[in-house]
């Protein structure tokens, strides 16, 4: 009976390169798929840029990262390469009195008052149908059924529980939902 006996034949060092080579590439194509379907999270917000933009005076899109190295030092990446070293204690000294000064935009704002809206609605267990932006306002709902109208405008936050009428003024959205007559949700 006749025997086959396998060698394994050494792989040229050429070879492996080119393999190494191409895993090299598998990976990173691999890594910018990822990127395309889930992005990494950016940390900082527009306002956090206006911020680090205001105090080191360059336009805020031109700020991608800041991190803090050993407790001490604040470092400014730039979208462009390069990156700025700052003591930590002026810095943060610095964004306090920034923020004190800066304005906030249309969209900080309709961001802000989102999240209260959305803290009020969870309270009381309703839900909010399309938010119409330039006036903030929008419709609340209870079990599909109408409770009211909400928005906010310069007065502070309003509620009135029809179309037209008289508007109900309070200083939270929570206030002004409980003018409305709704009651918070009780957790079982």
């Amino acid at each position: 009976m006749p025997y086959t006996t396998h060698t394994q034949q050494a792989i040229p060092s050429s070879s492996r390169d080119e393999e190494a080579l191409a895993q090299a590439e598998l990976y990173s194509h691999l890594e910018s798929q990822a990127e395309a379907v889930a992005p990494t999270q950016d940390p900082l917000n527009s306002r956090d840029r206006r911020i680090i933009g205001e105090i080191i005076e360059v336009q805020p899109e031109t700020v991608r990262t800041i991190w803090i190295e050993g407790g001490i030092t604040v470092w400014v990446q730039f979208v462009e390469g390069g990156r700025l070293p700052f003591d930590r204690n002026w810095f943060a000294t610095r964004v306090a009195e920034v923020k004190a000064t800066l304005p906030e935009t249309p969209r900080e704002r309709n961001e802000r008052l989102s999240d209260e809206l959305e803290k009020a609605c969870t309270v009381f267990g309703l839900y909010y149908g399309e938010i119409d932006w330039l006036s903030f306002s929008t419709k609340l709902y209870q079990d599909g059924r109408f409770v009211g109208f909400v928005g906010c405008n310069e007065e502070g936050w309003y509620a009135r529980p029809r179309q037209y009428g008289v508007n109900r003024v309070a200083a939270s959205a929570e206030q002004v939902i409980a003018s409305l007559g709704v009651r918070a949700t009780v957790a079982a």
